[in-house]
């Protein structure tokens, strides 16, 4: 399998096979509906979702955007059985340039404490640990969700 993926920026046509992606990549929760977190992310010019594709098949996925200041990426993901071929590399290099074409110059991502090796793997790409606090509040009322 070569270290390239076509990259382009998502379709009506790849919502399914992306939710399905992140499905079995164990990128989905319940109380977060992938299919309107897509709508949502297309619905402006300041954020999109990339695909990349390996001879046609979705492979990856980057939910990528930016508040004009900071930019933020979500649901990168690479298909289980293309893992450890650089996809993931090349995804997070395309959400880079996406982000540095839009004049944004500082990338942020939220990873879980127990998710090792996403943490590992962001480090590898230069990724280092903030010194912020995040704090949370759902603005619809529910309760937050111990690990949301």
């Amino acid at each position: 399998m070569s270290a390239s993926l076509a990259i382009d920026a998502i379709t009506d046509a790849d919502v399914e096979g992306v939710v399905a992606l992140w499905q079995r990549c164990g990128l989905t929760r319940p109380w977060n509906d992938p299919h309107a977190d897509i709508a949502l992310a297309r619905r402006r010019d300041n954020s999109t979702v990339l695909v990349g594709r390996d001879n046609g098949a979705i492979v990856a996925t980057v939910m990528v955007g930016h508040d004009g200041h900071r930019g933020w990426v979500y649901y990168v993901a690479v298909d289980p059985s293309c893992q450890k071929h650089g996809f993931g590399r090349i995804i997070m290099a395309a959400a880079e340039d996406w982000l540095r074409s839009a004049g944004i110059l500082k990338l942020q991502l939220l990873i879980r404490r127990e998710n090792a090796q996403a943490n590992a793997f962001y480090g590898s790409l230069g990724f280092e640990l903030s010194t912020s606090v995040m704090f949370q509040k759902w603005l619809d009322g529910r309760a937050t969700t111990p690990s949301s």
